[in-house]
């Protein structure tokens, strides 16, 4: 039984999540630049048993598509192509950002931690965009 991956793809910056072996709990894992999203992905998928890639799927609140919901589709196919033994799943985003700002705030981080996006705001709406996935199993 493998993890659950999540991405929460970004113009600039990319939020990875994933699960424990048992795939109880979410966790943020790591912020990246996009440009090397495929490169890490190699190598994570190389040292750990994941079966299952989830991808945020950006709608706007209408359902309307965003910039980045094609990327996020194109990123799904590329995923699928190269990985084919592993299920690769799009799961709406919509919130997740809002969200992950409002977990942090109350788990007391402080104004300056929130700010710091890059490190903290992608990987922690990753992490919720796995749990939606995980709640709809």
């Amino acid at each position: 039984m493998g993890r659950v991956i999540a991405i929460d793809l970004g113009t600039k910056r990319t939020g990875l999540a994933v699960t424990d072996m048992l795939k109880i709990t979410a966790n943020p894992l790591e912020t990246i630049e996009t440009k090397n999203l495929l490169p890490y992905l190699e190598a994570y998928i190389s040292k750990e048993d994941v079966d299952t890639i989830v991808v945020g799927h950006p709608k706007s609140l209408d359902g309307t598509d965003t910039q980045m919901t094609q990327p996020a589709i194109n990123l799904k196919g590329r995923l699928a192509n190269k990985y084919p033994d592993k299920k690769v799943v799009l799961v709406d985003e919509r919130f997740t950002s809002k969200m992950a700002m409002q977990s942090m705030i109350a788990m007391g981080s402080k104004k300056k931690d929130r700010k710091e996006k890059a490190g903290n705001l992608d990987k922690v709406s990753a992490a919720i965009i796995l749990q939606t996935y995980l709640d709809q199993l």
